[in-house]
């Protein structure tokens, strides 16, 4: 149930995939807020396809990566990995739980290429038919974070079980993904189709096909994702925040490449996007 106005409630917790879900899903996170202060939160881009299941309140997107889609209620969402941000507002209430999906694993979980998902956000009754529904009931029935948790990984399971064995990812874009990932993003184009035997121009549209970014543009956000998530956590420890330090161990060639990528990618500067947070 949703909390009385008057209460203020702020959880945030992480969840570790079982073993048997860790080659699909990162880090899953639950959340719920209420009573707190309206709020703006930018969705960012990152190696991820997002699937969140709301708890108490639906998700209000107030425009998606992509500029062309309306802005809409969502009590599923299913987003595809983009290369601009997401804004999703609040009026001082907001719960859910956000998984992280591989796009290598949009074939197994979701019956579809990520391809298919790039730069927009789909209706979870889109992917999952009635099954949304029912699995947000689940998780509604649950008391504890540990119980909301249970129930997805059950679900993520069954539809693993389900899939067909062939998840229509070629080893090549598997093997691209994977370097990329390694690499932080500093992988070339060039290298890659070397090493997997195919041309530089195959290997883009076969990789924006199965992926839905191409090979360069999933090199930005991997590094981007890394940058930003290194800077949040100085930030969170007081250390200062040495941007030109950031920049180059991210492997940006200097800060002023970091700021236009942050402007790209996050549509505000760093600093900007730290008074944010």
């Amino acid at each position: 149930m949703a909390a009385a106005a008057s209460e203020i409630v702020q959880e945030h917790v992480t969840h570790e995939p079982s073993t048997a879900l860790r080659p699909y899903l990162g880090l899953c996170t639950g959340y719920r807020e209420a009573g707190v202060r309206p709020a703006l939160h930018r969705g960012l881009p990152s190696p991820w396809l997002t699937v969140i299941f709301t708890l108490d309140e639906p998700l209000a997107m107030a425009a998606h990566p992509d500029p062309g889609q309306m802005p809409g209620l969502f009590d599923v969402l299913v987003g595809g990995l983009h290369t601009g941000p997401a804004l999703i507002t609040h009026d001082g209430a907001q719960s859910g739980i956000q998984l992280a999906l591989s796009p290598l694993a949009a074939p197994a979980l979701l019956d579809l290429p990520a391809g298919e998902l790039a730069s927009i956000d789909v209706h979870g009754a889109d992917i999952f038919g009635g099954q949304a529904t029912l699995v947000q009931e689940r998780l509604r029935g649950e008391r504890t974070w540990a119980g909301r948790f249970a129930v997805l990984e059950e679900f993520m399971l069954t539809r693993l079980r389900a899939a067909d064995e062939r998840t229509g990812i070629s080893p090549e874009v598997q093997y691209a993904w994977r370097q990329l990932l390694r690499t932080g993003g500093r992988a070339g184009v060039s290298e890659l189709a070397a090493e997997t035997g195919w041309s530089e121009r195959h290997l883009r549209a076969r990789f924006r096909a199965q992926t839905g970014l191409a090979p360069k543009e999933a090199g930005r956000v991997i590094r981007f994702d890394r940058a930003r998530r290194r800077l949040a956590r100085r930030a969170a420890a007081g250390q200062p925040l040495a941007l030109a330090d950031l920049a180059a161990s991210a492997g940006y060639f200097d800060q002023a490449h970091l700021d236009r990528d942050f402007r790209l990618l996050a549509g505000c500067a760093p600093t900007s996007w730290l008074a944010e947070g």
